[in-house]
């Protein structure tokens, strides 16, 4: 650990923030969780990529691909792989009593998926999934990180930690050309739940494409039990119109920069956590749930409700060190934040999960269900009272 943390060092003394930016931007390309395979890059070849003239200098969404009306062709889009998160797919709560060094694989694919059906778009998954893998952990644990670029990538990636002390949240040190790796080591400082996202210069663009993810790092006597929990993650993408249902829709630069998307969504996917899609999650009555909950952005934030119940207890801004407010209808989190909310199931009902500015919701993808099962409870709620 002492050699790595040499290596930060220097790095946060050889760059500021504005030399990395300059650095970064030279470096523009154009031509589960744990134990995921990654191939290495020598000492010698890192140094070498790190100095490596790019051939172009701004990326190509910038450049040519924005006076094309069309990208790749996809013979079948009932192929394309599945982006959307798995909202059940939470690591448990740390259970240890004395801090662990957690070896995590984070792996960047640029993928073709569809938004919603007949709308193809060029997804950045992390570990082909959108948000990228809730990491979990305890405070004063520390995280060995293995970050790699797919081979086939485009785009130049690196990852900004919000829960690291370090240069760029480690972006700097964890650039990557296609095919390329990085390997950080950090400790986790302080307690909360915290965003982790692309970082290169044009890491709006990059975030929207979907290059986000959640790390919740617990205090040390841990969250309160509950009886089930989910990790949901809100983006806006901006996007041209399709050409049609087998051709890639370009990423809409113009409208990220008057930030006016086509889709708000929920885990990368209109209306993807629905019966009308990918189906609704599932809870029994009288349990408690807790959703973890991160705004990637990239630039607007959410009004986080739930339709038919209430947020029991709510940690804002995934201040887990914070005592958490209670029964709150909405709460807003900010672009590039997080929340930890729980919901109490007195009744069986279909919880609607919405972002209320209720146009995101009722037209742009943002709706997510949760489907309670259990009998009626007609003295809390009686929809027949005349019968």
């Amino acid at each position: 650990m002492r050699k790595n943390n040499t290596m930060q060092d220097h790095h946060s003394r050889l760059l500021s923030r504005s030399e990395f930016l300059k650095r970064t931007g030279l470096m523009t390309i154009g031509g589960s969780l744990l134990g995921l395979a990654a191939c290495k890059s020598s000492t010698n070849q890192q140094a070498s990529s790190q100095n490596q003239s790019w051939s172009l200098i701004a990326s190509p969404v910038s450049s040519g691909q924005t006076s094309a009306i069309g990208g790749e062709v996809v013979t079948d889009p009932t192929k394309l792989p599945r982006v959307a998160a798995d909202p059940t797919k939470v690591p448990p709560p740390p259970t240890y009593g004395s801090p662990q060094v957690h070896e995590i694989h984070l792996t960047i694919k640029e993928v073709l998926a569809e938004i919603k059906k007949g709308v193809i778009f060029r997804f950045m998954a992390f570990n082909d999934q959108v948000p990228g893998p809730m990491i979990r952990v305890r405070q004063g644990d520390v995280i060995d990180l293995h970050f790699t670029s797919d081979k086939n990538n485009k785009y130049p990636h690196n990852i900004d930690f919000h829960s690291v002390y370090g240069t760029g949240g480690g972006a700097v040190a964890l650039m990557c050309g296609p095919g390329q790796t990085r390997h950080i080591r950090f400790k986790v400082m302080y307690p909360g739940a915290f965003i982790y996202h692309c970082a290169v210069p044009d890491l709006d663009m990059h975030i929207s494409s979907g290059m986000f993810g959640m790390m919740v790092v617990e205090p040390p006597e841990g969250l309160p039990p509950v009886d089930r929990e989910f990790y949901l993650g809100q983006h806006e993408i901006y996007v041209k119109p399709p050409v049609n249902d087998h051709t890639e829709a370009l990423f809409d630069m113009e409208a990220m920069l008057q930030e006016i998307p086509q889709y708000v969504v929920f885990n990368g996917a209109f209306n993807g956590l629905t019966s009308e899609r990918y189906g609704a999650m599932q809870a029994k009555q009288k349990e408690r749930v807790r959703i973890f909950f991160v705004n990637g952005g990239p630039n607007l934030s959410s009004s986080f409700h739930p339709i038919g119940n209430v947020w029991t207890r709510a940690w804002r801004d995934g201040g887990l060190a914070n005592a958490p407010d209670k029964y709150l209808q909405t709460i807003n989190v900010p672009p590039g934040s997080c929340a930890v909310v729980e919901m109490d199931l007195p009744v069986a009902e279909t919880i609607v999960v919405a972002d209320h500015a209720i146009t995101r919701h009722a037209r742009q993808g943002a709706s997510a269900e949760i489907q309670v099962s259990g009998n009626p409870v007609p003295e809390i709620f009686n929809e027949h009272p005349d019968a």
